[in-house]
């Protein structure tokens, strides 16, 4: 009886550690499923906090000063060495991944042994003078290998000879001007035009739409010179020498000129490069206003037809053609001897799983590649991302992960025509299509120094207004204010000065085929100078040999304070976009900027009122499809507002109408003569691809449609726009709609 009785007592206190352990184990599964896969309950108190106070000034500043050691163009060792180590670094960060995927593109070269350059000749053709064939080196730079002499990428092969006219910024106006107004034939000429207002690209469309037989381009001291400013180094002005590189494609959204659409794999097939898209058929190359002003002192023919066409050089600005007095029989001769040949790229791609929603995309990325050694462009970038991929791995290790997957994107060749980007897009288009939330693009973080410039989606206004209300200014007398408030008071709205002011994204970096391609919404914000008194293009020394580290550091930014805003901006759109459960983005933002952008291309057709009338133009579908569109996004939001977010298939079924809201204003056929723009509400100016322009379609449609020679054909493309217009409006009401 006593051992039943031990072996009882024996089975019940095994049968209650049995069930202590039981216990045990569900209390620590209960308590890792409040976990996993999202971390610690304590890494995601105030996630967004921390991950902003991670961010250093002092560390991008270290990164920018690694990248900018050396020149790194595009299919260079160099630029390939530095894509191996900011994958290192991001794997040491603490991405789950980080990868080369590599494309082998044209790329442009000038020619080491034969140099570029352009001369004056007598009437023997005897060389009077010659252009700089190299840039004078920056201080402590001298002896810095693998610096490229300047040129343009992809001209022309030639040494042409002609007189030389002078076309101011080598505009469609300022040709119509020269042709219509003056009487100027640019045909069989030399153009010469100064950088600046438009893309350089275009300005070589144009003189090549004019007959010209090769264009010089520089950059005169009235665009690239601040006045009272010293030149590099003694100051951030443009010295005499200085010298603009960069291409001259005109791609429009095509990628690598010989791939256009596809992505250029080893299995592509390619185009022969004299059938390439966007190359030009005319020798084109940049020299200093130091060169220009030898070639501009002498030119014959009428005066500047007004003080728009006059620069800051010590010249009268004579339209030509030719030469005057005593140098009447001089021609100008350019010598170009630029070599394409395909090469291969690499981009860096890193990759943070979303623990939620691993099928669904948040990208960030910006190119790396520069003409030289990139102090700005785009290093004061791609440092930012540096910094943004090293606080979100922190975060990482520290047990946190975002709701949806982040993707980090370094580019290669941006520079050479958005090459990179666009084919790792075209590589990717059927997953971005159905996947991609958003994108932020991480360019040059600086500009200038005077206040935030914000380009986006009109989805995104309210989350970077509510973003930039929690970071604090950087500007000097501002300490005390929020990034917004500095913002506000620099830069208000043209449309309503009690917000800042948002620009239309157009072109010129690699959002491009993300958002006017894909429908993917985007966003960039960087600092930027003051428009209102700052006549100067861009920044002075852009593109040239003096966008060192130092001018940054001196001149910029010294405390990296504002590029650190510039982090935070970039970082915290990604986290709320990665992160929120309901993703925050703003239809009827959307539904008021289509009211306003079709106001204003209606405004543009009623100064051709009389034709208007005529040919009984109606841009009433437009207006009612905004109604309808705005109508659709007040009763989305209302259904928004009273969503049960602890039901995943009814949060999943907004989120999917808000990311493929952007897919809805995609037209698969494309912008007339520009099928890679396939977005309806915004594209860039066919006659300036850093412009974006609302309503692309009308609005090319309506371009100096006073002198076409069939009116009625014309009027005609109007009216099939807005259909067009309408049309995509209307549909893209439809995707807020109640889900069937």
């Amino acid at each position: 009886m006593a051992r039943r009785k031990v072996s009882l007592c024996s089975w019940l206190g095994c049968a209650a550690l049995l069930a202590l352990f039981l216990l045990g184990v569900l209390v620590g599964w209960c308590a890792k499923s409040r976990e996993s896969p999202r971390g610690t309950a304590a890494v995601y108190q105030n996630a967004r906090s921390q991950l902003l106070a991670e961010m250093k000034a002092e560390n991008i500043k270290a990164f920018l000063r690694s990248f900018t050691k050396l020149p790194h163009v595009a299919g260079t060792a160099q630029n390939l060495h530095l894509a191996k180590q900011i994958q290192t670094q991001w794997k040491e960060f603490g991405l789950d991944k980080a990868e080369l995927v590599h494309y082998d593109v044209l790329l442009s070269y000038p020619n080491q042994s034969t140099p570029n350059y352009v001369a004056i000749t007598d009437d023997h053709g005897t060389e009077i003078f010659r252009s700089s064939l190299f840039e004078p080196p920056p201080p402590g730079y001298e002896n810095v290998s693998g610096v490229l002499p300047p040129y343009n990428a992809f001209s022309a092969q030639g040494t042409p000879v002609a007189d030389l006219v002078y076309v101011n910024y080598g505009r469609t106006e300022d040709f119509f001007k020269l042709e219509r107004e003056m009487g100027i034939n640019c045909s069989g000429k030399i153009v010469i035009a100064r950088y600046g207002k438009i893309f350089r690209g275009n300005k070589v469309k144009n003189a090549m739409l004019a007959g010209a037989k090769g264009i010089i381009l520089y950059s005169d001291p009235a665009d690239y010179c601040a006045p009272g400013v010293n030149p590099y180094p003694d100051g951030w002005n443009l010295p005499g020498g200085g010298v603009q590189r960069g291409n001259v494609l005109n791609l429009n959204g095509a990628g690598d000129p010989l791939t256009p659409g596809y992505p250029a794999k080893e299995y592509t097939f390619r185009y022969d490069i004299d059938d390439g898209v966007g190359i030009p058929k005319i020798p084109v190359h940049p020299i200093g206003y130091h060169d220009a002003e030898k070639l501009l002192q002498f030119m014959g023919g009428p005066t500047a037809p007004d003080e728009s066409w006059k620069g800051k050089l010590n010249v009268s600005y004579n339209i030509g053609p030719g030469f005057s007095g005593t140098h009447a029989t001089r021609k100008v001769q350019m010598h170009v001897h630029t070599i394409s040949r395909i090469t291969q790229i690499h981009n860096v791609i890193g990759t943070i799983k979303g623990a939620i929603e691993p099928d669904r995309y948040i990208i960030i990325g910006g190119h790396r590649d520069s003409w030289v050694f990139g102090g700005i462009d785009p290093t004061t970038g791609a440092a930012v991302l540096q910094e943004v991929a090293r606080s979100f791995g922190k975060m990482v290790m520290k047990g946190w992960r975002p709701r949806r997957t982040i993707i980090f994107a370094s580019w290669d060749a941006e520079e050479f025509g958005l090459l990179g980007s666009t084919e790792w897009a075209e590589e990717n288009v059927k997953i971005l299509q159905a996947r991609a939330v958003a994108y932020i693009n991480t360019d040059s973080s600086i500009e200038g120094n005077y206040t935030l410039r914000v380009d986006c989606t009109p989805l995104l206004n309210q989350l970077v207004y509510n973003l930039t209300k929690e970071i604090l200014s950087p500007d000097e007398g501002y300490e005390s204010k929020s990034l917004y408030d500095s913002w506000l008071e620099k830069d208000p709205s043209p449309e309503s000065k009690h917000l800042p002011r948002i620009n239309k994204l157009g072109s010129g970096s690699d959002f491009e085929a993300y958002f006017q391609r894909l429908g993917i919404a985007s966003g960039r914000a960087r600092y930027t100078k003051n428009r209102k008194v700052d006549r100067f293009s861009s920044y002075p020394v852009y593109h040239t040999t003096y966008e060192t580290f130092e001018l940054v550091e001196w001149f910029y930014d010294p405390t990296f304070r504002k590029q650190l805003a510039v982090a935070q901006v970039r970082g915290g759109l990604v986290y709320e976009l990665a992160d929120s459960p309901v993703i925050p983005l703003n239809c009827r933002d959307y539904a008021e900027a289509l009211r306003t952008y079709a106001n204003g291309i209606y405004e543009v057709a009623l100064k051709h009122k009389a034709q208007f009338e005529m040919y009984q133009v109606s841009f009433d579908p437009l207006f009612s499809a905004v109604t309808n569109f705005t109508e659709a996004a007040a009763d989305f939001h209302q259904r928004l507002s009273q969503l049960n977010k602890n039901d995943p298939l009814a949060v999943r079924r907004m989120n999917d109408q808000l990311m493929l809201l952007e897919r809805a204003f995609i037209d698969p056929l494309g912008l007339p003569g520009r099928r890679f723009y396939r977005h309806i509400v915004f594209a860039p100016s066919s006659h300036n691809k850093y412009a974006g322009v609302s309503f692309p379609g009308i609005y090319d449609a309506l371009f100096d449609i006073g002198s076409r020679a069939d009116q009625r054909k014309a009027w005609e493309d109007v009216k099939k726009q807005i259909s067009v217009a309408a049309f995509t409006v209307q549909a893209a009401a439809g995707m807020l709609k109640p889900v069937m």
